[in-house]
């Protein structure tokens, strides 16, 4: 375990330090759902006035959303720079050494985790300036934090598993317009219970996004909504362990196949 453990964090440095090296990556992860947040609630304000919107703001209530878009840059983030260690033949020399497939994967993701945390930080310094609140307090920002870390983990992965699939970073690229139309089919703009057409409702009922996004809403507009919560986190579970054994899955392989 000490042998694994000093693995990830090996090639978890490594994944922290191209991140880092890579502005163009972050500024859009950060500046696009900034800009998205006060757009939308400019243009959506109105919402405010429907029977049985919550108590709040619409800035309150759209700030949600931003944690959302900001896991689902995890996606391309993460896989494309494996993508690019698959296509120089860095993967195949890493092979060759005493490494884990289990250090690989897990390390990876740790320029995602970094990413995710700073953009949760800009994400909340932007909330308050807008005059939002946070109405679990202190400890539901941490617990925010940590719900950020799993979607982190969790989307992150799922751009590890298409990179090492496809060893394409164009095809990663791909997941991230089909994660985006999934964040719109959720309770992004409405809750479910005010949203007027049925099958949209529908889709947004079954829609894994929907939990994360209500998980993180309830954290900001109403407190300690303990049974939201939980299904947030265990969406966010779920989706971190899909990941990852996708990801080994692909990893087995992709070795197999060089």
């Amino acid at each position: 375990m000490s042998a694994l453990a000093l693995q990830v964090r090996v090639i978890s440095e490594r994944s922290v330090r191209r991140t880092l090296r890579q502005p163009a990556a972050i500024i859009p992860a950060i500046v696009f759902p900034i800009m998205l947040l006060f757009v939308s609630a400019g243009g959506l304000q109105s919402a405010e006035n429907l029977p049985g919107f919550p108590d709040v703001s619409y800035f309150d209530f759209a700030l949600a959303v931003t944690f959302m878009q900001g896991a689902i840059f995890a996606t391309g983030g993460a896989g494309t720079d494996l993508a690019t260690d698959i296509d120089t033949g860095f993967l195949n020399r890493l092979s060759l050494t005493p490494m884990s497939g289990a250090a690989l994967v897990l390390g990876q993701l740790g320029g995602a985790i970094v990413l995710g945390i700073f953009q949760a930080t800009c994400y909340l310094a932007a909330g308050f300036l807008g005059g939002a609140t946070i109405a679990s307090g202190i400890g539901g920002v941490i617990v925010l934090y940590l719900l950020v870390i799993l979607m982190a983990i969790g989307f992150g992965a799922l751009g590890v598993a298409a990179a090492l699939r496809t060893g394409n970073g164009e095809a990663v690229q791909g997941l991230f317009p089909v994660l985006f139309v999934l964040l719109f089919l959720s309770t992004i703009n409405l809750p479910l219970d005010l949203i007027p057409i049925t099958w949209f409702r529908w889709v947004a009922t079954v829609n894994p996004i929907t939990y994360l996004v209500d998980a993180v809403r309830s954290l900001i507009i109403t407190g300690w909504d303990w049974p939201t919560l939980a299904a947030g986190i265990a969406v966010a579970i779920a989706i971190a362990v899909l990941g990852i054994l996708l990801s080994a899955v692909a990893l087995r392989g992709r070795l197999q196949r060089t």
